[in-house]
């Protein structure tokens, strides 16, 4: 009698091997995978942010106004959970955003490129020169400025990530990969300063009782997602049952506690596993399964949502526009953007690589630097939150804060792709003469 083939077994444990290194992974519909592109994730923010401009600035004003300021919530024994619309998207849906930014944070420090000093050294301190040289800057414009208006100061710090790379890669799709590395592993250590910088300069009324309550679901969390990371990966329904009720009452206490209540969703991203190693072999990690799972909403309704309720400026037409433009306020958060950045990147840089012995990438040169600076100085979502953490509505600073965000992003953006186009035509044309000269080799 024959002996069977030993093949199908060794076949369905191949697929069976494969399925579980893949890991958890749905793969997205064509609309997830729109939305979390960087181009159309990016132009999907804009559109949020011209429809909010408008509507602040027509015959809709009022109830543009009216929306954002209604407030809705209740009363839960000891927690305040009445906020206003414009509240529940700067403080709910936000979370979400710095809950997938956190999930990213500790990816790079953990498996990344951050986990190795030497490679990340250069963009990690360029990071914090890009963070410091805007700040000095808007506090020394605003030293005569207004009484209050030193609070915003760590408005011009944050690089928006979504924009940034959306930016970038619209201008540059023959730049070198290094650049978008770089500025990546800019932003995303510029988000780690961001966050500390909230959490430790805009924190309100400490309330110490809720903090402690806030590290037991917490725990809780941390202690499901290690050690019953399998559950998850395996059965969507677990997260939203388990993990779900957890995370709001996080958030809740947080909202409470006089912190920030978007750091909660970096503190509970920050318990997830990033490794992902069982004894078939390598696996997507549980945080880079939160992340694909969450991505889309972030990027397709919390950060344009939040952007809707939070860009919508009355300027007042041109005399009103020329009037936040002359504030101190306004005039420190551009320069602190557009020239800040840029002095702050590529300065720093050039002094660790000149007086260490780190180096930046060689297929990098000072002038594509010095465009991927000055695309960092969009600010948007990060500086837009902390605009509305650093003045109080209805204090005229706080409307000319924002149009200081809007106005440099813009001018940041222009400046980029002035300095990057020219480039990105540059390295295309050294790209095709390789082709070219590798061609005639072959031949």
């Amino acid at each position: 009698m024959p002996t069977p083939s030993p093949e199908p077994a060794r076949s369905a444990g191949r697929t069976e091997q494969l399925r579980l290194e893949r890991g958890t992974y749905r793969e997205h519909s064509r609309l997830e995978t729109i939305v979390t592109g960087s181009i159309p994730g990016g132009m999907l923010l804009l559109s949020a942010t011209v429809l909010a401009l408008l509507m602040a600035n027509s015959l809709f004003a009022d109830v543009y106004f009216a929306v954002r300021d209604t407030e809705l919530g209740f009363q839960l024994g000891p927690l305040d959970l009445e906020l206003t619309v414009g509240h529940w998207a700067a403080d709910g849906l936000l979370a979400v955003f710095f809950f997938v930014v956190g999930l990213e944070l500790k990816q790079e420090f953990v498996v990344g490129d951050l986990r190795s000093p030497s490679k990340a050294l250069v963009p990690i301190l360029a990071a914090f020169g890009g963070v410091a040289m805007p700040a000095i800057i808007y506090t020394l414009i605003n030293l005569g400025g207004p009484e209050g208006s030193a609070h915003g100061w760590a408005i011009s710090a944050a690089t928006d990530i979504a924009f940034a790379v959306a930016i970038l890669a619209l201008l540059g799709r023959h730049l070198p990969p290094a650049l978008r590395t770089f500025l990546l592993t800019l932003a995303i250590v510029d988000d780690l300063i961001a966050i500390t910088i909230i959490a430790v300069f805009y924190t309100g009324d400490l309330q110490l009782g809720f903090l402690a309550l806030a590290a037991l679901p917490v725990a809780a969390v941390w202690l499901l997602t290690n050690k019953a990371e399998a559950l998850f990966k395996k059965h969507y329904w677990a997260a939203w049952v388990l993990l779900l009720p957890l995370g709001i009452l996080t958030w809740m206490l947080f909202l409470n506690s006089g912190i920030h209540a978007t750091i909660a969703g970096v503190v509970l991203a920050f318990t997830v596993p990033t490794r992902g190693i069982s004894k078939y072999g390598k696996q997507h990690s549980l945080s880079h399964t939160f992340a694909h799972r969450v991505e889309a909403f972030s990027a397709g309704i919390a950060v344009p949502v939040f952007a809707f309720f939070s860009a919508g400026v009355a300027v007042g037409g041109l005399s009103g526009l020329l009037d936040a433009w002359q504030s101190t306020v306004a005039l420190g958060v551009i320069v602190g953007l557009v020239g800040g950045k840029i002095i702050g990147i590529v300065g720093t840089t050039y002094l660790v690589t000149t007086l260490t012995k780190a180096t930046k990438d060689p297929s990098l040169t000072w002038i594509d630097m010095l465009g991927m600076s000055a695309v960092a100085g969009i600010g948007f979502t990060v500086s837009l939150l902390v605009s509305e953490l650093s003045f109080s509505m209805g204090d005229p600073m706080y409307d000319w804060a924002k149009v200081g965000v809007l106005t440099a992003s813009v001018l940041a953006a222009i400046l980029g792709a002035i300095i990057l186009i020219p480039r990105n035509r540059i390295h295309k044309h050294a790209a095709e003469q390789r082709a070219g000269s590798q061609t005639d080799e072959a031949a």
